[in-house]
């Protein structure tokens, strides 16, 4: 299977009113400021942040898919216990830990500011505290892939380097901001500035 049908897969069961940051101004995604903008790049600050994670076994179709049935069924079991767990909210992230061994990948959907959070009751599931961060961002169309993604990347870090900033080298992450149903995308590549 493609690395395309991969990662739009890990949206395919996602349905959201919201279409991005720059375009989605609800609570129901990070919110961030612009600081810096550059032709091939912007640097953002965001807010602390609050996500529910999981590792993506490899980047096979059954592996993602797990990935997004593990998130969904916690999500549901959550949501019967009495959290507020909001469904559309967005990005979906893929974050991708770079290395030629062993590369590792991880799936995480956002939790809203003022969402109760859930319990941690899942071994396979990891609620995450992000601090305030500095991020840089590409913004590309087109349907969400982890080709796309690693070619955006990349695209970004030589964009970076040409413009001296410092950032993280070896994780990065691929932001979707709407379904797999979208007749349209905006897809974002994060990596955090250092």
């Amino acid at each position: 299977m493609t690395a395309q049908v991969m990662f739009t897969l890990l949206t395919l069961f996602l349905v959201s009113f919201c279409t991005g940051q720059d375009f989605c101004l609800s609570k129901k995604c990070p919110q961030c400021t612009v600081v810096e903008t550059h032709p091939e790049f912007e640097l953002r600050l965001c807010g602390p942040t609050d996500w529910i994670t999981t590792k993506i076994a490899s980047t096979s179709s059954s592996d993602v898919l797990a990935a997004n049935s593990r998130l969904k069924d916690y999500t549901k079991r959550q949501i019967k216990a009495g959290y507020d767990i909001p469904t559309d909210s967005w990005p979906v992230l893929v974050t991708v830990t770079d290395s030629e061994v062993d590369p590792k990948y991880s799936l995480s959907w956002f939790l809203p500011p003022g969402a109760k959070k859930p319990e941690n009751s899942d071994p396979l599931v990891q609620l995450e505290s992000k601090p305030e961060v500095r991020i840089y961002v590409r913004a590309f169309g087109g349907f969400p892939s982890l080709e796309n993604g690693r070619e955006n990347a990349k695209q970004l870090r030589e964009a970076l380097n040409m413009a001296g900033k410092t950032f993280d080298p070896d994780n990065y992450s691929g932001a979707g901001y709407e379904s797999y149903f979208s007749l349209t995308h905006h897809n974002e590549i994060w990596i955090n500035a250092a």
